[in-house]
């Protein structure tokens, strides 16, 4: 076990060093944006410079939450503080859902109403946010596969990178064409394109938040192997549930009439749901009647 705490703090390290990098750079464009904005009197740019300051607050709630999940569990707080990084994955996934409206509305605005050709000032700023974005993007690329707190800022910077390159293909077209409704069409698509990568996490993080068994765990699976270990006739009561986004916990009785080798099964079952299942902390509880199930107003869940 000691060294799966070990593998945590430097999961940790890493992501520590991506999301400060990550906050610098865009912290960065944002004054960038907002100074072009208003010098070039372009709306769009100073809008979008409020944008991506809330894509840098995201941020700064996954990093917040990372940190706090490497803390030590107190007397209080006997999980320590875990759960935070599933509840900045469940904002970080509202906060891109409320981007997505913010973009239809605004890109609906102006099929209506369309607003100036944007100069080349906006296109060159739009490519350096396509830099800036996707260079960060690239930071959380790897650790977004097995934890959702990280998707969430990955979504966030992948969101922001589409935004600045329909920016920039919009532009280009328009200093070429008159055709207006480009710039909003394109919107429209990044929109619908950053809805579908979100509606996942969102599902994903309600699922963690509400203590449902997390994704790739399959409980009759987790039954079937319990039952295997020897001596055990059944197992029941069984609860599997997120303590984090990369960390998985579960209590169970098992049936087992026979105590010898108890401390040997119990060790064997929790090596047996690390490696299987990702379930790092495992709570047994024996019971030695012949009736395969006792504890009759628990039995089935």
């Amino acid at each position: 076990m000691h060294d799966h705490g070990h593998d945590h703090s430097h999961h940790f390290n890493t992501h520590n060093r991506s999301f400060a990098l990550a906050v610098v750079l865009n912290t960065l464009f944002v004054i960038i944006e907002a100074v072009y904005g208003v010098l070039s009197g372009s709306l769009a740019l100073v809008a979008d410079a409020g944008h991506n300051l809330s894509d840098v607050m995201g941020l700064i709630m996954a990093w917040l939450a990372s940190w706090l999940a490497s803390k030590a569990a107190t007397h209080s707080k006997t999980y320590g503080l875990k759960k935070t990084t599933i509840l900045a994955a469940l904002f970080n996934a509202l906060f891109l859902i409320a981007a997505v409206g913010g973009i239809t509305w605004e890109a609906i605005q102006r099929l209506t109403n369309p607003a100036s050709v944007a100069g080349l000032t906006v296109i060159v700023v739009a490519g350096i946010g396509v830099l800036i974005n996707g260079a960060t993007m690239l930071l959380f690329l790897k650790g977004q596969k097995g934890d959702i707190n990280i998707r969430g800022a990955f979504l966030h910077m992948a969101a922001d990178t589409a935004v600045s390159v329909g920016v920039v293909i919009s532009g280009i077209i328009l200093m070429f064409t008159d055709l207006a409704w480009i710039d909003p069409v394109v919107s429209l698509v990044i929109a619908a394109v950053i809805f579908f990568g979100t509606w996942q996490l969102l599902k994903d993080s309600v699922k963690l938040a509400v203590d449902a068994v997390p994704n790739g765990i399959d409980p009759s699976a987790v039954i079937e192997h319990l039952e295997h270990l020897p001596g055990v006739q059944s197992a029941h009561h069984l609860h599997i549930w997120a303590l984090s986004t990369t960390e998985n916990a579960l209590t169970v009785h098992l049936v087992k009439p026979d105590p010898a080798n108890d401390d040997r099964v119990i060790n064997e079952a929790a090596d047996m749901l690390r490696e299987h299942f990702g379930i790092q902390h495992t709570t047994i509880q024996w019971e030695r009647g012949d009736d395969p199930c006792p504890n009759t107003a628990h039995c089935g869940t």
